[in-house]
């Protein structure tokens, strides 16, 4: 019988399959590493895909020096003898100063206070401002006369040494009341007259008669003071109403002492009667 043993022949098929895991382990790996390589190279990291945007930050607001709006033109007073009142504004804003006209900013409660509180008899504009001393007797001038963004880019020095200025105007064109708007500007005039911060003494609306600007010693009582709200679209610590209700004080006087003056003048226009020699009127 034939029993030897033929040895069994492998196909190559099964040869190659069954070479050494550890080589076979080894090129898979490095296959893997290079494909992954090129992936991470294909995509953007996250860091660099999506970087983070800068915040933008504004200016903190501080003194600016006369030459920042060097570029930028003073505002005229709009003034007039016998006015029945002369505001005081604080100083030009960037918008004021280019329109050339008073609280010429959108956002500027100003004219429309006026008009609100009966100061005026109709809504007035900016681009008036020149002619409300012939109108209604009322005048414009400020503190500080330069143009800034805002009072804060002002010194407290510069605006203390406006006030003797503004003494001198009412000593000049003697008006009936000055009208102070905005806080800030009567703690200045405080400050130069009593040395010291205004403080729990403040308050909005007449003050009394002491504070008068202007006086001249036994010839003149000088021009009473009215404080009124900061117009500002920057000025948010009273509410609308708050500040209206401020301003209705000064529109029921104006009012009241405008149709006085009114009645005076027809009064004065009315021509005497004359009297003949026997008494008969002519």
């Amino acid at each position: 019988m034939y029993t030897s043993q033929q040895p069994i022949r492998r196909s190559p098929r099964f040869a190659a399959a069954s070479e050494s895991p550890s080589s076979s382990s080894a090129a898979s790996v490095t296959a893997s590493s290079s494909s992954n390589k090129r992936r991470q190279s294909a995509t953007p990291s996250s860091a660099s895909s999506s970087p983070q945007k800068k915040k933008r930050t504004r200016p903190k607001a501080g003194y600016a020096p006369p030459s920042t709006y060097a570029h930028l033109p003073e505002l005229p007073d709009a003034v007039a003898p016998n006015l029945l009142v002369f505001f005081i504004g604080l100083n030009p804003g960037i918008e004021t100063a280019r329109s050339g006209h008073a609280y010429a900013h959108p956002s500027n409660l100003f004219w429309k206070l006026l008009f609100s509180s009966g100061v005026t008899p109709r809504p007035c504009r900016a681009d008036e401002d020149r002619q409300m001393p012939e109108l209604y007797s009322l005048g414009l001038t400020n503190i500080v006369a330069r143009p800034s963004r805002n009072g804060a880019e002002l010194s407290k020095q510069e605006m203390d040494d406006g006030v003797s200025i503004l003494e001198d105007k009412a000593r000049k064109w003697r008006p009936e009341s000055m009208c102070v708007v905005g806080k800030s500007i009567w703690e200045s005039i405080w400050r130069v007259r009593h040395g010291s911060p205004v403080g729990k003494a403040f308050k909005y609306g007449w003050q009394d008669e002491s504070e008068n600007m202007g006086v001249i010693e036994g010839e003149w009582a000088g021009a009473r003071v009215f404080v009124a709200t900061s117009t500002s679209g920057l000025a948010a610590s009273m509410s609308p109403a708050e500040k209206q209700a401020v301003w209705n004080q000064l529109g029921s006087w104006v009012k009241t002492r405008r149709a006085e003056r009114e009645a005076q003048k027809e009064k004065e226009d009315v021509p005497a009667k004359s009297v003949d020699e026997t008494g008969s009127i002519l």
